[in-house]
């Protein structure tokens, strides 16, 4: 599945649809707060990545798109995690090390390059496990 951007789509949006990301998100953020209230900012940071209305999202993507649309969309999310992760432990080791401009760019660029890595990849093994067709 490539990327494509099809405006068309937002005409079958109801407002319901963008009111259930706007819940889910505010009460994925606000649970975020309080645990970083109750266990520090080291917990709750590490749920600040969670993408918020990504729940929400998937399930109104497989309900106008499809199910493989709502996987690609779902794969993408997790590979961007993974980029994060990398951003979050480069800001660490960093911090102490460099002004916060260059760790910021830096880790931003780490961030950048992991996730399009993995993108890459996964788009190659996806690309090479689909079937052969015979071309002839």
């Amino acid at each position: 599945m490539g990327i494509k951007v099809d405006l068309s789509k937002l005409k079958q949006m109801r407002w319901s649809d963008y009111a259930i990301r706007f819940v889910f998100g505010g009460l994925v953020t606000m649970l975020t707060g309080v645990l970083a209230y109750r266990y520090g900012p080291s917990i709750g940071g590490l749920f600040m990545a969670f993408p918020a209305v990504l729940p929400a999202s998937i399930t109104l993507i497989e309900k106008h798109e499809n199910i493989d649309a709502a996987g690609a969309d779902t794969a993408g999310a997790a590979l961007g995690s993974i980029g994060l992760v990398t951003f979050a432990i480069a800001v660490w080791y960093f911090v102490d090390r460099w002004a916060a401009s260059v760790v910021l760019i830096a880790a931003t660029l780490i961030w950048l390059v992991v996730a399009i890595t993995l993108w890459l990849v996964s788009t190659a093994i996806s690309k090479s496990l689909k079937p052969k067709t015979d071309q002839r």
